[in-house]
C-alpha cells in the first residue's frame, strides 16, 4: 500500500497566517499538522509517500520533508499547481500509484488516532473505495454521505439543503479502479473536480464503496477556532508526568524540549508545548499553549493560544492573551496598565502595541 498527502489548497479561512505560511505546516503542539497525518501512514507500515503540493509554500514543504530520510521512508511528490479539486490532485498521482492499494490523507486534516480499522475493514470486505464518516452540526460546509440500509446510496459536495450529517472526513482508501472515474469527471459549480462526485460515479457503476462512521478523532483544522481545539487535541497526548527543569518541577502534561530557560519567577500549568530555545521570564503559561522554538516570553500570561517560532512578546501583565494564533517571528508589547483579554490572530513579523 502506498501513501498520498495533499498539501494544496490556500487557507483563506487561516488568513492572515496563510498569507506568508503554508497552513499544512503550521504547528500543533510544535508538530507541522499534516506531519501528523505523515505518522498515521508510517504507523500503517506504509514506505512509500506523495506528497501533492499546491501553488503556495511548495519549496518550504519540499525543505522540510526532503526524502524522507528523517522518517526512515521514500518521500516523491507531484505538483498540482492551482487547486482544482481534490479528485483532481488524486488524478494526477497514478504514475506513483500504478497497480498498488493507497490511501489518501488531507494535510490539513488533524487526526487524533490512527487508522488500522479503517484498513483492515477496506481489505476485509475487498471494496473500491473506503471512507470514514462523521457526524457535525454544519453539513452543508462538508461533503456528505446519505446511508440507507447500511450503505452509501449519494454523496453530494456542500449542499444547500443536506439530506444527512454525515460528513466525508479526510481520509480515503482506494484502489486504482477510481482513476478512470476521475477522468470522466466534469468541474463542480465551484469549479473543481469533487473527489465526492467520484464516489458518487462509482456509486452508479455499482462499484463498492464502504464507509465506516467515527467519532472524537477527526479535526478540520481550517478556521481559527477549529485549529486551537485541535491544538488542544494534541497536547492532551503528552503523556502525564513530573518534569524537572532549573530545579523547578512542572507538573502535568508539560512537553519542554531542550534548551529551554524557565526562570523561578514563572508557572507553566499543562498540557502545553515549549519548543527549544525558547526563554520563559516572569510569565504564566497556562493550559493549551504550544510555544514554538526560540521565542522569548517575558511578563505574559497566556492559555489557550498557538505561539509559532521566534515570538517575543512583554506584556507588563497588562493583558492576558487567550485563544490567539501569532505567526512566526512577531512580537507583542504592552503601552498601558489596563487588564483585558486580547485575542490576537496575526501573521509572520508582525508588530502590535497594545
Amino acid at each position: 500500500m502506498k501513501g498520498i498527502i495533499l498539501h494544496g489548497g490556500s487557507g483563506t479561512r487561516l488568513r492572515p497566517l496563510t498569507y506568508t505560511d503554508v497552513k499544512q505546516l503550521l504547528p500543533l503542539a510544535g508538530k507541522p499538522v499534516s506531519e501528523y497525518a505523515l505518522n498515521a501512514l508510517i504507523e500503517l507500515g506504509i514506505k512509500d509517500i506523495n506528497i501533492v503540493l499546491g501553488d503556495i509554500g511548495a519549496e518550504e514543504v519540499k525543505s522540510y520533508y526532503g526524502k524522507g530520510d528523517k522518517w526512515g521512508i521514500n518521500i516523491s511528490y507531484t505538483f498540482q499547481g492551482k487547486p482544482a479539486g481534490i479528485a483532481q490532485a488524486v488524478g494526477l498521482t497514478r504514475e506513483f500509484v500504478k497497480d498498488d492499494d493507497f490511501i489518501v490523507v488531507l494535510g490539513d486534516n488533524y487526526f487524533h488516532s490512527g487508522f488500522f480499522q479503517l484498513l483492515k475493514d477496506f481489505r476485509k470486505e475487498e471494496m473500491d473505495a473506503y471512507v470514514a464518516l462523521t457526524k457535525v452540526p454544519d453539513p452543508e460546509k462538508y461533503g456528505i454521505a446519505e446511508i440507507q440500509d447500511g450503505r452509501i446510496v449519494r454523496m453530494v459536495e456542500k449542499p444547500k439543503e443536506p439530506k444527512s450529517n454525515l460528513a466525508v472526513t479526510g481520509v480515503y482508501f482506494l484502489r486504482k479502479s477510481i482513476f478512470p472515474i476521475i477522468d470522466s469527471l466534469k468541474p463542480s459549480w465551484r469549479g473543481e473536480l469533487e473527489i465526492t462526485d467520484a464516489f458518487q460515479k462509482m456509486i452508479e457503476a455499482g462499484m463498492k464503496v464502504g464507509y465506516s462512521i467515527i467519532t472524537g478523532w477527526w479535526k478540520d483544522t481550517g478556521t481559527p477556532g477549529e485549529f486551537l481545539r485541535c491544538n488542544m487535541m494534541a497536547l492532551e497526548r503528552i503523556p502525564v508526568k513530573e518534569t524537572k527543569l532549573n530545579d523547578q518541577s512542572v507538573y502535568w502534561r508539560a512537553q519542554i524540549e531542550d534548551e529551554v530557560s524557565i526562570d523561578r519567577d514563572s508557572k507553566i500549568v499543562g498540557p502545553c508545548f515549549i519548543g527549544s530555545g525558547s526563554v520563559i521570564e516572569n510569565s504564566y503559561i497556562g493550559p493549551y499553549t504550544s510555544i514554538g522554538k526560540n521565542c522569548r516570553i517575558k511578563d505574559s500570561h497566556i492559555e489557550n493560544s498557538v505561539i509559532m517560532d521566534t515570538v517575543s512578546t512583554d506584556l507588563n501583565f497588562s493583558s492576558i492573551i487567550r485563544e490567539s494564533l501569532v505567526g512566526p517571528s512577531s512580537e507583542i508589547r504592552s503601552l498601558r496598565n489596563n487588564e483585558k483579554f486580547l485575542r490576537i490572530i496575526i501573521g509572520r513579523d508582525s508588530k502590535i502595541e497594545v
